[in-house]
C-alpha cells in the first residue's frame, strides 16, 4: 500500500510539474542563444523576464530543411515550441546521419535557426550543434555572422566532461576565443579545429583554437562535432544559402 501511494504521488508530480519543467528547459535554451550571439553576458544576473524580453526583442525564431537549408513553410510545427533534440530520437521525424566520427546517428528532418536582428535585417544566425563527448553527448550552440564563415560565439550548455578538464568547453574565456575565427578556407571547405597547444589569434590564425589543457578527448571530440555541422551532412547548405542572401 505505502508502494502504491508513493508511486502514485511522483506521477502525479511528474506529470503536473512536466510543464514546468519544459518551460525552464526552453529558457535556458534561449538564454543561451543569447550567449552566442553576444547579447548578454556570461554571469549576468537576469531574471526569467529579461531573458524572454531579449529574446524576443532580437531574435526570430525558425525551422529549416536540414537537407537542404531551405526554410520550412508555415505549417503545423511552431517554431517557438520545436524541440529539435526530442525530434531527433522519433524515428518519424529523424533520418540517419551520413557516416560521421562526431558520434551522431541520427539527425531531425527538421532543424531550429535563431535569426539574430539588427533593424529589421539579419546580422547573424545561431545554430545548434551537439556531438560525442567523452562521458556524453554535448549540446550547444555556435553563432556565425551574416557572411555564413565568421564565428561570433559558442556556448554548450548540457555536457558531462571532467570538472576542470574537458568540463572547460564550458568557462566563458575558452568560449571567447572562437570570436573572429573562421569556418571555412577559400574552397568554403570546412576548417575550423582545435588544436593541442595554444593557437595565435583570430586575424593571424582564423581557423584554430586553443587545447583545453589535460582534455585532448573533449578537444578533439568539439573539433570534430563542429566539423559536422560546417559539413554537407550539418549546416553547410544553410550556410551556403545564407552566403547568397537566400536564407533571410
Amino acid at each position: 500500500a505505502v508502494c502504491v501511494v508513493c508511486a502514485l504521488l511522483v506521477s502525479v508530480a511528474a506529470v503536473s510539474l512536466s510543464e514546468r519543467q519544459e518551460n525552464n528547459a526552453r529558457l535556458y535554451r534561449q538564454k543561451n542563444v543569447l550567449l552566442a550571439a553576444g547579447l548578454v553576458k556570461a554571469g549576468e544576473d537576469l531574471s526569467a523576464a529579461d531573458i524572454v524580453r531579449i529574446f524576443e526583442a532580437n531574435i526570430e525564431t525558425r525551422l529549416i530543411d536540414l537537407r537542404t537549408g531551405a526554410p520550412v513553410p508555415p505549417g503545423n510545427i511552431d517554431p517557438k515550441t520545436y524541440d529539435q533534440r526530442r525530434a531527433r530520437t522519433d524515428p518519424t521525424l529523424s533520418r540517419a546521419a551520413v557516416a560521421n566520427n562526431a558520434g551522431i546517428a541520427r539527425l531531425p528532418l527538421v532543424g531550429t535557426v535563431y535569426y539574430v536582428m539588427d533593424g529589421g535585417k539579419v546580422a547573424q544566425v545561431v545554430l545548434p550543434i551537439e556531438g560525442a563527448g567523452m562521458w556524453g553527448t554535448l549540446y550547444g550552440f555556435i553563432a556565425m555572422d551574416r557572411d555564413g564563415n565568421t564565428v561570433r560565439g559558442l556556448t554548450f550548455y548540457d555536457q558531462k566532461e571532467t570538472p576542470g578538464l574537458g568540463g572547460e568547453i564550458g568557462n566563458p574565456k575558452w568560449q571567447a576565443l572562437w570570436q573572429g575565427r573562421r569556418a571555412f578556407d577559400a574552397g568554403w571547405e570546412p576548417k575550423l579545429t582545435v588544436i593541442k597547444g595554444a593557437a595565435g589569434p583570430p586575424e593571424k590564425d582564423p581557423h584554430r583554437v586553443d587545447g583545453l589543457s589535460g582534455a585532448t578527448i573533449t578537444s578533439n571530440s568539439v573539433a570534430r562535432l563542429i566539423g559536422f555541422w560546417l559539413s554537407a551532412g550539418g549546416d553547410a547548405p544553410f550556410l551556403k544559402r545564407l552566403r547568397e542572401g537566400a536564407a533571410s
